[in-house]
């Protein structure tokens, strides 16, 4: 077949323009963050060269330019951030309050709605139990890897291959696990955890069906990428207490089970906060593992998913914003807790 170049023009033109349109946004942006401020540095530069030869003093940039200059600088980000994050948000919120073909206002009915369909309310329960087990389980699992691979041998190569999980799209490590999880009825199975079942005597199962263990194999999935990240965090926490503190309790006396309970856990428990804080809000998003491993069927959709199915499966934009509304809302508290316990790390 040959390339038709008088068919494709419409659309070599618009691949042109949006060529054209990067090349003018991200030398724009280059101006802005590397050639007007290195303008101002020269200038200043000269300035004090000229007051220290003259023996002047040495002028001082006013409080208010240095407001404008700073507000220079963030201008970009405030100018993204209100497009890509505030806009939508409020659009959303709006969304939220009509109903399938956003021309009818319906206030809080799509609210009502989440909490009393039977099937969204399962979706609610599945959530709370990703967001209960995923952070807990994870770092607890990433600390006992910090702690075993704390100054042993090889401990790089140990750290990494711990790590190497979250170097997998949650998507590619979904179907790593559906292999894990496969069913092949009776005979050989090509499941390595059916295959397991099948040794020891049992009967294989079509494991991602069957709830509501399908959710925990699921969770699974989960805590086998984001333990290598807890480990990571916590491992640096842990190397990072004084040696002299460590040393001081051997001195006194201190068995292993008290140096972990009265020195480790509480140095590392700023570390501790943030890895549970990040898996929190992580697990509360997640999307990708459901949507490869099962699809959101046999009760396993969680709130994202979901959200997805409402508003561009079944075009009930209405309900698919009002629960990415209320998934916002679930994270708002989580942010909040960040922001205070990291204020009250700097006045202490």
């Amino acid at each position: 077949m040959e390339f038709d170049f008088a068919d494709q023009q419409p659309k070599l033109l618009m691949l042109m323009y949006g060529l054209i349109a990067f090349v003018l946004v991200v030398g724009g942006l280059l101006l802005l963050l590397d050639v007007v401020p290195a303008w101002f540095a020269r200038r200043r530069e000269a300035q004090l060269v000229a007051a220290s030869m003259s023996g002047a003093p040495l002028p001082r940039r006013p409080k208010q330019r240095e407001g404008l200059f700073a507000l220079f600088f963030l201008l970009p980000t405030l100018l993204l951030l209100t497009i890509g994050l505030v806009v939508p948000a409020i659009r959303t919120v709006l969304l939220s309050l009509m109903d399938r073909s956003s021309t009818n206002w319906v206030g809080l009915r799509n609210y009502s709605w989440m909490f009393s369909e039977d099937s969204i309310v399962r979706v609610l329960v599945n959530s709370l139990i990703w967001v209960l087990l995923v952070p807990l389980v994870a770092t607890a699992i990433g600390l006992i890897y910090a702690i075993m691979v704390d100054k042993v041998r090889f401990e790089a190569v140990a750290k990494s291959l711990i790590f190497l999980p979250m170097a997998i799209s949650f998507v590619g490590a979904s179907i790593i696990w559906k292999f894990v999880y496969a069913y092949r009825g009776e005979g050989d199975q090509i499941g390595l955890l059916n295959q397991i079942v099948v040794s020891l005597g049992g009967e294989p199962k079509q494991w991602l069906l069957e709830s509501p263990m399908n959710t925990l194999l699921l969770i699974v999935i989960m805590i086998w990428i984001q333990a290598g990240f807890a480990m990571v965090v916590l491992s640096a926490a842990i190397k990072a207490i004084p040696a002299d503190i460590v040393e001081a309790a051997r001195l006194d006396g201190v068995n292993p089970w008290q140096m972990y309970w009265q020195i480790t856990m509480p140095t590392i428990r700023p570390a501790l906060i943030v890895v549970v804080v990040t898996l929190s809000i992580a697990t509360l998003k997640v999307f990708d593992i459901v949507r490869t491993a099962t699809n959101g069927n046999y009760d396993t959709s969680v709130i994202a998913n979901e959200m997805y199915n409402q508003a561009f499966r079944y075009g009930e934009s209405g309900q698919g914003s009002a629960l990415a509304v209320f998934l916002f809302i679930l994270v708002i508290p989580i942010v909040i807790y960040q922001i205070r316990n990291l204020r009250q790390q700097r006045e202490g």
